[in-house]
């Protein structure tokens, strides 16, 4: 495990990421962090460890390849060093996020139902166990869900259950999305998006 992930707390100086926002993140990710591009996710008000935990996973390390493959996002953190990783993740957590609304209000209360309640009969858990009910997470731990893209969220739970992505600790989310159908998917993303 990287060395500062290990320790927990990442202490970064927002001021010194305002550059590599602009020349680096603001095409995907906006200058604020709100993207505007569904498929790119809000990195507005994210947990600076999570983000950091992200930034690093795309990175290959010690010899090993990326955690995270994404080819594009492996291009965006080649050159970055960790104060700049630490630096990004601290200037993103300080953006305010914009509020969102769920476009498909019966589709957002099924997912509110998932997010809150999970579904007991496939042993799906509760999101909000995690991810907090307001969607805020917790910081060091699970990311702030609140907001997000109705299309990335359902992407990333799509790529957890497939196994295409296998960051996550204990293998937490890919045993939650593999026991979820693509309408819970797309039901709990849409509840996610409007979330404040």
């Amino acid at each position: 495990m990287h060395a500062a992930l290990a320790q927990g707390v990442i202490k970064g100086d927002p001021a010194k990421a305002q550059q590599i926002v602009t020349q680096v993140c603001v095409a995907c990710h906006a200058t604020d962090g709100n993207s505007t591009i569904p498929a790119n996710p809000v990195l507005a008000g994210q947990h600076p460890e999570y983000a950091y935990k992200q930034l690093v996973n795309f990175k290959p390390q010690g010899g090993k390849p990326a955690e995270r493959n994404n080819g594009v996002m492996a291009g965006m953190v080649a050159n970055l060093s960790d104060d700049d990783m630490k630096n990004l993740a601290a200037y993103f957590a300080v953006q305010k996020v914009k509020p969102r609304a769920a476009r498909d209000a019966t589709l957002a209360k099924q997912g509110e139902s998932i997010y809150r309640g999970g579904v007991a009969g496939k042993g799906v858990p509760a999101c909000a166990g995690c991810h907090a009910p307001n969607g805020a997470g917790m910081p060091a731990q699970f990311p702030r869900l609140a907001g997000q893209h109705a299309e990335y969220t359902s992407a990333q739970l799509k790529a957890f259950r497939s196994g295409q992505r296998a960051n996550d600790a204990a293998q937490m989310m890919r045993g939650v999305a593999a026991k979820m159908s693509d309408q819970e998917i797309t039901a709990v993303s849409e509840y996610i998006a409007g979330l404040r």
